[in-house]
């Protein structure tokens, strides 16, 4: 991780978008470079390992919009805020572990961090975009060709592709080594919070114990998006083309659909939090085992000086 840590938490970008969807104890976590980010109701901590060995805690006061504001704790604009949030703060804690994990021994000063944020602004900028080009114009350019008279068969098709291409994203980057091991810092995070969970004191005996699945990941929230998104952006493209008519490129249809984003993004958390509720129901745990699967590929068994270190970062954020 000494060499190539603002590499690593570009390629990582995709996958950290909504990645810290929140556990039914109001706690939250991400793996980063070299460490584990968690957010409690109050708190935001993460615990990064220097090249040195050493481990870096730092932590700061968080709280949630959808707290401040009543209006925001409602269905569906709940999630569509907690998307927003995760992506500031998700953005924010990989940069900053990859500052730790390349070597800085403190916080940039103001003058080099206003130099620091233009280029962190920059690189968020590119990989949106590549992210945007990749997952959501790409599969509607492909479906154009594909089913340009049928909405519900080109929001399929798109939707298809779209997870297909996100399948063989995970499995590119897995055989990253560097990525190998945020993988297994994820591990560790999900086996810190099933500890937490169960009210268990977090040593290693305890944390051991559990999996690395985690029903209530960001990456079962991910899928669920590419899901929800064939349903929502059927039923908008049938509205507008009723009222608007054909959409006239390809181009339109995506600025549609990127406007849309927030919104299905709050019917995917709603869909996370009703599995979470019901996970004990068989068709619903049915339903989730997708997401399970999916992990597979992002969580992989962590040594214990990871899951000391995702201890500390849960610890250090109640």
């Amino acid at each position: 991780m000494k060499k190539h840590p603002y590499l690593t938490s570009m390629a990582l970008f995709p996958l950290f978008l909504a990645k810290m969807a929140m556990k039914k104890t109001k706690v939250g976590g991400q793996a980063v470079i070299e460490g584990v980010m968690m957010r409690s109701k109050q708190k935001i901590s993460w615990a990064v390992r220097r090249p040195s060995g050493e481990t870096v805690i730092e932590r700061f006061p968080f709280v949630s919009l959808v707290k401040q504001h009543r209006a925001f704790g409602a269905p569906i604009v709940r999630g569509a805020i907690s998307l927003y949030e995760s992506l500031k703060i998700g953005y924010k804690a990989l940069t900053r572990s990859a500052q730790i994990a390349a070597g800085e021994q403190r916080e940039p000063s103001r003058t080099s961090q206003s130099s620091d944020n233009i280029a962190y602004a920059m690189s968020f900028a590119v990989a949106l975009i590549v992210c945007l080009g990749l997952f959501m114009y790409l599969p509607m350019l492909v479906s154009q060709i594909l089913f340009k008279n049928s909405v519900f068969a080109f929001n399929g098709c798109a939707g298809a592709i779209r997870i297909a291409l996100f399948l063989f994203y995970l499995m590119g980057i897995s055989l990253w080594k560097d990525i190998r091991r945020v993988f297994e810092y994820h591990g560790a995070e999900h086996k810190a919070i099933f500890a937490f969970e169960d009210g268990k004191e977090l040593t290693l005996e305890n944390m051991r114990a559990y999996s690395t699945l985690h029903p209530r990941c960001g990456t079962s929230f991910l899928l669920m998006v590419a899901i929800i998104c064939i349903f929502v952006f059927s039923i908008i493209d049938v509205i507008v083309t009723l009222f608007a008519g054909p959409y006239p490129n390809v181009f339109l249809r995506l600025l549609v659909h990127i406007a849309l984003i927030p919104l299905v993004a709050g019917c995917s958390y709603e869909a996370l939090r009703f599995s979470d509720r019901f996970q004990r129901v068989w068709p619903v745990r049915f339903l989730v085992m997708p997401g399970l699967w999916l992990q597979k590929i992002t969580t992989k068994k962590p040594n214990d000086e990871q899951l000391q270190i995702a201890s500390a970062a849960l610890k250090a954020s109640l």
